[in-house]
């Protein structure tokens, strides 16, 4: 019922060699890898307007200004990830810049912040389209962590069917955002030209305003900065891109740079001749629309777009995190089951554990984006600081051809990255301060995974390994519960074997019961020796184990294998299991780590 329902869900296997039809041409590849990037404009020029509001609404006009900044920040970026594209053209973006120019610990760094990136990636854009739909229908308020959760479900599920069929699926909603916009940025601008939007609504530019400071605007610049999380994607999935990979993923990186621009812009500037101020419940873009068409259907049209975008903008996580794991798992940083491919040949334990992830996530800050942007923001600048500080040693180490210009370009571009960073920490501490945490905690995870695999490394390598001991024979210990076929099939096993001795072990809980079963043993099987372990405290665990070591002890000076063999009978139908009491599975795993004992377990399968 399982296998099918997953067939259901997510469809036929694919064999390996179809790998090459799962990669992503460059309008696929635009609208799964830019969805995070674009859906920011939904919210990027609120976050400004919500820091500026704080000295009042005549301090709008210098949204404009911190937009401008914004924009050559993202222009640095832009560059700054096209250049790592044709450097490191396998993918990994941050990861592999910092760990290859800076060293093991800065890599480590910007992986782990990257990987808690994604995750608030899916929290926060899944959130956000959930505030979309909330806003245009007010009623679904008190279900915002429930329509969230069904979210990222089925984005999962879209994901583990495959790149290429998420893509198909999700390219629509996301060209529909951006035309939705685009209607919307025109309509407004057409209004403002024609005079239809009242002047008094908004301070002219270069309105003084009493209480703004330097500080002030810099906190509105990094808050807008959360614009251009998701921009750094593209390098980390370059491997899903069809040949020429390099080629379409810097494309695909510069189409998406200028439609955020042009977005971004058209946003801030509506709001500023607007006048929109922030409100709780109802977004920007939402009261935009609704002054520019009113409530009707290009207002749900807008909304309804805007909701989708926020939402599959999610998938940039869903994109990007298994391919950042993988890079991380071949280093052995994380569990190399992130390097297994699933049925559709998608890295589906990086899947699931996102959607995993961001559920609780959500669940943990009941779906209130406004909690978890800086947090999602700051987890941003720190790999974009560490990976173009990076770039910037890569070019004066190695000085190619038009090095100078491209160094200047990386250093602009680290240096804004930490002053945002360093703003978020400034200003929003007690929103940003887990990432004190939680970093050093995942990279002290990333050491001992590591540490684990090179342990395990050494111990296994036949040229350091310890010689196995002789072995000159072997007893075998037979864990009996009465006289049945399960018990005769595995001693039939074990004599097979040919041991020095064979050993059945019974342990009741009764004296009387320990008599009955001597007799019957002795009439059943009466060359093979048998041992009662009465226990008054009905373990069978425990005088079992204590037998075991007292055999071993002894067969070990003789160079004799102590092999406990574990009878097991089969159901027929796998819910009969919750029936019987699984004692053989108990005894199998705790006896399973004991050192110079093999464990064996004999099934047998039952017909009806």
């Amino acid at each position: 019922m399982f296998s099918q329902l997953k067939r259901f869900l997510i469809g036929r296997p694919l064999k390996s060699h179809e790998a090459g039809e799962q990669k992503l041409n460059k309008k696929k590849a635009l609208a799964i890898l830019s969805s995070d990037a674009l859906s920011s404009v939904a919210y990027g020029p609120e976050q400004i307007l919500i820091v500026l509001v704080t000295v009042g609404t005549a301090a709008f006009w210098y949204s404009i200004p911190i937009a401008v900044c914004v924009l050559v920040l993202l222009t640095a970026l832009i560059l700054s990830y096209r250049q790592i594209i044709f450097a490191y053209p396998q993918g990994g973006g941050a990861y592999v810049v910092s760990k290859e120019n800076l060293g093991k610990y800065p890599g480590l760094i910007a992986g782990g912040s990257l990987l808690v990136d994604y995750i608030l990636t899916v929290a926060v854009s899944v959130s956000a389209g959930t505030d979309a739909i909330t806003s245009a229908f007010p009623s679904l308020h008190p279900y915002n962590v429930l329509i969230a959760v069904i979210f990222v479900v089925l984005l999962t599920i879209l994901n583990l069917r495959g790149v290429t069929e998420s893509a198909s699926v999700l390219a629509y909603p996301v060209y529909l955002f951006v035309i939705a916009l685009f209607i919307l940025i025109g309509a407004g601008l057409y209004r403002i030209v024609t005079g239809q939007v009242d002047p008094t609504m908004h301070a002219n530019i270069g309105t003084p305003v009493a209480g703004i400071s330097l500080f002030l605007l810099l906190r509105a610049f990094s808050s807008g900065s959360s614009a251009l999380t998701g921009v750094e994607a593209i390098s980390n999935a370059i491997p899903n891109f069809k040949s020429p990979a390099p080629n379409n993923a810097a494309k695909t990186l510069l189409a998406m740079g200028s439609l955020l621009a042009l977005l971004f812009s058209g946003i801030v500037l509506l709001a500023y001749y607007y006048g929109v101020t922030p409100l709780r419940e109802v977004t920007v873009v939402s009261q935009i629309a609704e002054q520019t068409f009113g409530r009707h259907v290009m207002y749900y049209f807008i909304q309804g777009t805007t909701a989708l975008i926020l939402i599959l903008a999610a998938n940039t996580g869903y994109s990007a995190f298994p391919l950042l794991a993988v890079n991380l798992a071949k280093d052995k940083f994380i569990p190399r089951m992130f390097t297994v491919r699933g049925d559709r040949l998608g890295y589906s334990n990086g899947i699931i554990s996102l959607g995993a992830l961001s559920i609780i996530l959500i669940i943990a800050f009941e779906g209130q984006t406004e909690h978890l942007i800086p947090l999602y923001a700051v987890g941003v600048f720190i790999p974009f600081t560490l990976s173009q500080t990076g770039m910037m040693l890569k070019w004066l180490r190695e000085k190619p051809k038009g090095w100078v210009l491209k160094w200047i370009t990386n250093t602009t571009g680290a240096l804004i990255s930490l002053m945002v960073a360093l703003m978020f920490f400034l200003t929003k501490f007690s929103q940003v301060w887990p990432v004190l945490i939680f970093l050093p905690v995942i990279v002290w995870l990333f050491y001992r995974v590591r540490r684990h695999y090179d342990d395990v490394a050494d111990q296994l390598r036949l040229s350091t390994c310890e010689p196995p001991l002789p072995i000159d024979g072997n007893v075998v210990i037979l864990p009996v519960a009465g006289i049945t076929h399960v018990v005769e099939n595995s001693l039939n096993y074990a004599k097979s074997l040919s041991p020095q001795q064979i050993i059945a072990v019974y342990v009741p809980f009764e004296r009387e019961d320990e008599l009955i079963f001597e007799k019957k043993w002795k009439e059943w099987q009466p060359d093979i020796r048998l041992v009662t372990l009465y226990s008054p405290y009905r373990s069978i665990i425990h005088p079992l184990s204590k037998f075991i070591d007292t055999v071993q002890r002894k067969a070990s000076s003789a160079n004799y294998q102590v092999t406990v063999i574990i009878p097991q009978f089969i159901p027929k139908k796998g819910w009969h299991n919750i029936l019987h009491n699984q004692s053989s599975l108990l005894i199998r795993a705790h006896l399973l780590y004991r050192k110079n004992v093999i464990i064996t377990t004999v099934p047998y399968h039952l017909k009806k």
